[in-house]
């Protein structure tokens, strides 16, 4: 991709649960364009490891459980350790708790939003710190979630999360785009991970998704990947705070 907008040769990135689903994808996606990734996790990431390989790319595993804000420090350490600087982070790792409202408890309240949001909150001021050491480059990219824009039912404490985490990547744009580092969000529809497993279980719900979705299928972890990479690129140089939904047109409907 040498001389494209979207060339990312010679870029660290690192993304949060890079072991499966979205986050996978999106390693891929810019192992391809050319970054070198260091993938965080808490389960084995020997499949994406793998993937980028075999896409000419390097990959660091870095293991961690995002649950609190132990591991962040260390994260970016070895992150950098391993290759001198840190240009994209891709903020994916998150949890879902489904619960009706009533009934919904305050420990799956606090695992979502500490995983979701607090966490990635302070990773992202972590990894600005050491963008700005570097001369102040670098590319945040959250994701949310098509209930950062509706409320969804059931899920409570993703809705809040999800919501919170819009409203954070353009603050954060408002702060830090004058100093070189695009915040920027994408919003997957519904995409065939495991947080939608009991979804597509229930026939019901499945038809009625469906039938909403322009694009006519549920989407798949790789439909994220142009998206990412867009956003990760000089392509969006002069993109900033935006929350890029890729939904197959639910959004639109």
């Amino acid at each position: 991709m040498s001389g494209s907008p979207f060339d990312l040769t010679g870029k660290t990135a690192v993304v949060t649960g890079a072991n499966t689903g979205l986050g996978q994808a999106i390693a891929l996606a810019l192992a391809r364009a050319g970054a070198e990734v260091a993938g965080v996790g808490r389960s084995d990431m020997a499949a994406t490891a793998a993937m980028v390989a075999a896409a000419g790319s390097r990959f660091l595993a870095i293991d961690a459980d995002l649950a609190t804000l132990k591991p962040i420090e260390r994260i970016i350490g070895e992150a950098v350790a391993w290759n001198g600087r840190l240009d994209i982070l891709v903020n994916n790792a998150g949890i879902i708790r489904r619960a009706d409202a009533l009934d919904a408890t305050e420990a799956d309240w606090d695992a979502v939003i500490d995983v979701n949001l607090k966490t990635a909150f302070f990773l992202t001021q972590a990894a600005a710190r050491r963008m700005l050491e570097q001369g102040g480059r670098g590319r945040v990219i959250n994701i949310a979630s098509l209930l950062s824009f509706q409320g969804g039912i059931r899920v409570a404490a993703y809705t809040a999360s999800k919501s919170a985490l819009a409203g954070l990547t353009k603050c954060l744009a408002n702060e830090w785009a004058a100093k070189g580092i695009n915040v920027n969000a994408i919003a997957p529809g519904y995409i065939a991970t495991n947080n939608t497993e009991a979804l597509r279980r229930d026939p019901e719900r499945t038809a009625a998704i469906l039938g909403r979705i322009p694009a006519g299928r549920w989407g798949e972890p790789g439909d994220l990947g142009g998206a990412a990479v867009f956003l990760a690129s000089a392509a969006a140089d002069y993109v900033h705070g935006i929350v890029l939904p890729v939904d197959g047109g639910w959004l639109a409907r």
